[in-house]
């Protein structure tokens, strides 16, 4: 008799062979590792595209080629593993499937991170063309110093031709040779080591005119008569006036004077003469060429500042004088010592035509009414005379400049003042 109770359903494949169902939870429970698996790798490489992006900034503050271009690189490939992370999750979700609250909110995360991951692509992208900016700038940069350093070689080649630049000072480092700006602040210190070298000349040559048992005060008075002196001491200033004078006759002509044919140098190559024998010492640069400009220059100075009565009373013969007449530079400690102030006045001089427009330079007359914005005193302690009338100039020590509107003001002996020293 058959029972009347329910009866128990089965499940047989086609081999006949028992199977038994997998319960729904396991597959819930596989799908949620899984996905808890890749947010995970989702926010393991979120961190370190965040620390490849830190390193990329850093990259660019000191701007450094090397490091940026390896922080671009740990960058892409931290997009690339994000970007596999996405397809992976795309093939394994081809559809919107129900999910559970937790799901969903794995799901808004993970959108969260693509959202944050666009905005680092967007950065990415921004610091490639930055660095295309500046590898092209770079390229332009080389190419300027490839140009310069040509024109560093055919000026060096000019310079020696000219007898300007020796074979010592070929070896020169660039940044101590051709660095060096042209501004109004080199040319004062210019003037400051020319009127020091006018100084450095007067010592000597007034020595020697005490040791020839000269009248020191017979002849300052030969040089600017009629001046009254606050000190007796000042009448050095008068030797050294007599010097500047000498020194700076024809400084407004390109030639400054020296008869050389065709000088004409263009402004920049008249800055690179000036460094050339900046560089270099005098004698070193006339044992090149002695016939230079620049030995030209030495040798008609020389003539004119030294007087062949002053020659004879100091040597006792006029050998020195007529070998420089000759031609010659001789090697002589008192024609050294006036080297040192022929070099910085040339100097100068070269210096002054570097500039566009040119430096302008100016002299102050005897009895000028004294003024502070175009002279200085040489004697800082002076103390003005009775009455409101201003002092005036006994003589010009060293004359003034212009640089554009910039004045550098000519030195004075100024008379009618006292002196508190």
């Amino acid at each position: 008799m058959l029972g009347t109770g329910p009866k128990e359903t089965q499940n047989y494949d086609n081999n006949n062979q028992k199977v038994y169902p997998q319960p729904m939870d396991e597959n819930v429970n596989q799908n949620k590792d899984s996905m808890e698996d890749l947010v995970s790798k989702i926010f393991n490489n979120i961190s370190s595209l965040k620390a490849a992006y830190v390193q990329l900034q850093d990259a660019h503050t000191p701007y450094d080629p090397e490091k940026i271009q390896a922080a671009d690189k740990l960058v892409i490939e931290e997009l690339m593993r994000l970007s596999e992370l996405k397809h992976s999750y795309r093939d394994k979700n081809p559809k919107a499937i129900s999910a559970s609250p937790q799901d969903s909110r794995l799901v808004v995360e993970i959108q969260e991170q693509q959202s944050l991951l666009r905005t680092y692509e967007v950065m990415v992208n921004k610091f490639q063309s930055q660095i295309q900016t500046r590898d092209s700038e770079i390229t332009q940069l080389q190419q300027q110093i490839q140009e310069s350093n040509q024109r560093k070689l055919k000026l060096e080649k000019k310079l020696k031709q000219r007898g300007l630049l020796s074979k010592e000072s070929e070896g020169f480092e660039e940044e101590n040779f051709f660095s060096i700006e042209l501004t109004p602040n080199l040319f004062t210190s210019t003037v400051d080591i020319a009127y020091k070298s006018i100084h450095d000349f007067s010592k000597p040559l007034i020595n020697m005119m005490k040791a020839a048992r000269w009248d020191l005060d017979a002849a300052a008075n030969a040089i600017e008569p009629t001046v009254v002196y606050a000190r007796r001491a000042h009448k050095k200033y008068a030797f050294e006036s007599h010097i500047c004078q000498k020194m700076f006759i024809g400084f407004q002509e390109e030639s400054f004077s020296v008869k050389a044919g065709n000088v004409s140098v263009s402004k920049e190559g008249s800055f690179h003469q000036f460094l050339a024998v900046r560089a270099m010492d005098p004698l070193d640069v006339l044992s090149q060429n002695p016939d230079s400009i620049f030995g030209k220059f030495c040798r008609s100075k020389y003539l004119s500042v030294v007087h062949p009565k002053m020659e004879v009373s100091f040597f006792g013969n006029m050998d020195q004088r007529n070998y420089v007449m000759s031609g010659g530079h001789p090697r002589t400690p008192f024609y050294q010592a006036f080297l040192k102030l022929a070099k910085s006045i040339w100097l100068l001089h070269r210096l002054a035509f570097s500039f566009d427009p040119k430096v302008k330079v100016f002299q102050v007359r005897k009895g000028s009414e004294y003024s502070e914005v175009y002279m200085e005193s040489v004697v800082k302690d002076i103390i003005p005379g009775e009455g409101a009338q201003r002092p005036t100039v006994g003589f010009m020590v060293m004359p003034g400049f212009m640089i554009g509107s910039s004045v550098i003001q000519s030195q004075v002996y100024l008379s009618g003042v006292k002196s508190a020293g």
